[in-house]
């Protein structure tokens, strides 16, 4: 959830061009092909410079939503918050999100969401608890009273740190959150204006190289082992009006995310195409994992977590958010 999804640097943004075959003016063939392609030709989607949507990028250049007649205009949004705000409103087709934030913008009315498919889940070492070089915190129960940095409270990080504060009997009431961008943070660390930063890549390894700074804990240990972080959703009303786009942009991601799953180059290759992580960079740094299925049950764990750290009130059945995939063409 940095998925998140996650105020992060600008996002440089990368356009699919639409190109229609037609097969002579009126043919029947023409026809059909207009009649099963997707309602909505042209579709908007809101993402960041992160990681997390590199399969987002795999598919743009191989022409794969091109392949099922989408045009793509990748929009940079600030964060999970504006960007579901502007997914319920229809300035967005598709957002990624991290699932915490849609989940707790579902509970609180902001929209109706469904899920159309997983992006990212955290691995060992993705995002972590930052400390300066010369700092006197050295274990979790030193942050109480301590200013720690969020990219934003109510995502992922939020629940991430809280979870792992409990492992030392706190709570995210017993520490100061400083809400700071993520590029933002080392800069904070360094001047001692903040005592700990929770990030990912590429600002964990960052911090190690310029600063000297290290890892007080990971944040996706125990609970939150192997933990849901991003995916894609839409509003209801937008895929009960558009079933047939969502089941392409659904077609065209799965064959991304199966080829960054299996093929970390790929990954590496994309990635300084939309951020500002440089080659070298790309081949060194942690990634988490492509899920290549998208699961209730795995996104379930979220909502769960949510209910038994006071981040929601009530259970969310994730279940009844989801549109499964379709079969491959």
């Amino acid at each position: 959830m940095r998925f998140g999804l996650l105020g992060r640097a600008a996002l440089v943004g990368v356009a699919a061009t639409l190109v229609l075959t037609a097969c002579g003016g009126g043919s029947s063939e023409g026809t059909n092909a207009a009649k099963d392609g997707p309602e909505d030709t042209s579709i908007t989607v809101g993402t960041l410079p992160i990681p997390d949507i590199a399969p987002l990028h795999i598919a743009m250049q191989k022409g794969w939503f091109k392949e099922e007649g989408l045009e793509v205009k990748a929009e940079t949004i600030q964060g999970s918050a504006v960007g579901l705000n502007k997914l319920a409103a229809g300035g967005l087709d598709f957002m990624l999100g991290n699932y915490m934030s849609v989940l707790k913008a579902q509970a609180q009315g902001t929209g109706k969401f469904k899920y159309v498919a997983d992006s990212f889940q955290a691995a060992p070492d993705t995002f972590n608890l930052m400390v300066g070089k010369d700092s006197k915190i050295r274990t979790l129960a030193d942050l109480k009273g301590k200013k720690v940095a969020l990219n934003t409270k109510g995502n992922v990080g939020d629940l991430a740190v809280a979870s792992t504060l409990r492992q030392a009997g706190l709570s995210n009431t017993d520490i100061s959150i400083q809400e700071i961008p993520f590029p933002n943070m080392g800069a904070a660390l360094a001047a001692g204006t903040i005592d700990a930063a929770w990030c990912g890549e590429p600002y964990i390894s960052e911090m190690q190289t310029k600063l000297g700074a290290h890892k007080l804990a990971d944040t996706m240990t125990g609970p939150t082992a192997d933990f849901p972080v991003a995916g894609w959703s839409v509003s209801e009303s937008y895929a009960t009006k558009n079933p047939k786009t969502v089941a392409a942009f659904q077609r065209a991601m799965a064959k991304a995310q199966q080829l960054a799953a299996s093929d970390r180059t790929a990954v590496e290759a994309v990635l300084p195409t939309y951020t500002q992580i440089q080659s070298d960079v790309a081949k060194i740094i942690t990634l988490g994992t492509f899920p290549t299925s998208l699961s209730a049950q795995r996104i379930q764990r979220v909502a769960d977590l949510m209910v038994e750290l006071k981040f929601l009130d009530k259970k969310i059945d994730v279940s009844n958010m989801i549109i499964p995939p379709p079969p491959a063409k």
